[in-house]
């Protein structure tokens, strides 16, 4: 996961659940957002 931006992992927590994966996948981007301390509000995109 440290490949990832945390731009990146935002963007993919959020199309994970709007696509509906595996919880765990999931849960598992939201343990590393915690672990960076990212805020997904503070990412997202309002279109």
């Amino acid at each position: 996961m440290d490949l990832l931006s945390d731009e990146m992992l935002v963007d993919t927590y959020y199309a994970a659940i709007q696509f509906e994966l595996e919880a765990e996948f999931i849960r598992m981007l939201a343990i590393e957002m915690k672990r960076r301390s990212v805020n997904p509000e503070a990412h997202k995109i309002t279109a």
